[in-house]
């Protein structure tokens, strides 16, 4: 059966992205325990796997059901554009320990026997110590799982924001939805998520939060009940190229035109990308893509704009027709 969110007049108005280092923490540790989502990830889980046995997830893990519904409260909408993992974390040990109870009750439900597990009844009989144990848990896993690569993960975040942002402007709502997920439907006025549940919500002016996440693939992820934001996370794009390492060398020709590493930039910038992102894939230092960077912006290949924390850069049509009609690397 489908979920349907439906929308008014004001809340054609209050659609925005926004980015969130607390929700992608909590779809990481939910992507240590289901290998479906593990094939895009294995360097990433290469690097933190003796790092993660340090940890003690299990409390995580019990309120995260195979299918259900997860905590609100511990992977809230984010509340800003642009918040960082201390605002938000700040915000879920200030919960009400009333709507924790109830929220964890819900979610000890969809797993058989949880509810009945020693752990689990605890969490029912003190919310509050739980809000505070659950809280200290994710802290720590922010610092060990994510927090090292959140310079990367954040860039290829606001590239997607940047990219769909442009969708929106070009086809509207419904290109805007076909494209975030194949099971997304837009149609008068109503955004239709093909579920196995059956879940009516009609927006009331709060508007929709849409958040792109790399560690939620393969799944797209709505139901946050009042009262939260009305929000769906959905599998950022680039994902799969996400832990690639340094590109090879550049087509000779435009090697020679630009220079190896400054051609290196001008091709990685197949979507907006900022400097840090690009560091990353190029495994060159900031400082330096960012002169390369404004080399190219100066010479017309590049054009740069703000976006939440960073300056993205894309190609103008210039940089776009020396780069595609380069041949790729033999």
């Amino acid at each position: 059966m489908p979920s349907h969110m439906h929308f008014g007049e004001a809340d054609l108005l209050r659609i925005r992205f926004a980015v969130s280092p607390l929700w992608e923490t909590q779809e990481a540790v939910r992507t240590l325990k289901r290998p479906d989502r593990h094939g895009y990830h294995l360097p990433w889980l290469r690097r933190i796997r003796e790092a993660a046995r340090g940890l003690d997830l299990t409390g995580l893990w019990l309120l995260m059901p195979a299918r259900g519904h997860a905590p609100d409260f511990l992977g809230p909408p984010p509340i800003g554009p642009a918040a960082s993992f201390e605002d938000e974390i700040a915000a879920v040990r200030g919960v009400d320990p009333e709507v924790a109870r109830q929220d964890m009750a819900w979610s000890l439900s969809d797993t058989p026997g949880a509810a009945d597990s020693p752990q689990g009844r605890a969490f029912v009989a003190d919310p509050a110590r739980a809000v505070r144990e659950l809280a200290d848990t994710v802290e720590l896993a922010w610092h060990t799982l994510v927090e090292p690569e959140w310079p990367r993960l954040r860039a290829l975040l606001e590239a997607d924001v940047a990219f769909h942002t442009r969708r929106l402007a070009r086809s509207g709502l419904e290109g805007l939805f076909a494209d975030l997920h194949p099971r997304l439907r837009w149609s008068d006025r109503t955004l239709t998520l093909a579920t196995r549940g059956d879940h009516v919500r009609r927006l009331d002016g709060q508007g929709l939060m849409l958040l792109p996440s790399v560690f939620c693939w393969p799944d797209i992820v709505t139901g946050f009940e009042p009262p939260w934001q009305p929000t769906v996370a959905y599998p950022a794009r680039g994902i799969g190229a996400l832990w690639a390492e340094p590109a090879g060398s550049p087509p000779e020709a435009l090697a020679r035109l630009l220079g190896d590493r400054r051609a290196a930039v001008l091709l990685a910038l197949d979507e907006p990308a900022g400097t840090t992102a690009l560091a990353h894939q190029l495994g060159l230092a900031p400082s330096s893509v960012s002169a390369h960077l404004a080399v190219l912006r100066d010479a017309g290949l590049l054009t740069a704009r703000r976006h939440g924390h960073q300056v993205l850069y894309e190609r103008t049509p210039l940089g776009i027709a020396l780069a595609v009609s380069q041949p790729g690397p033999a």
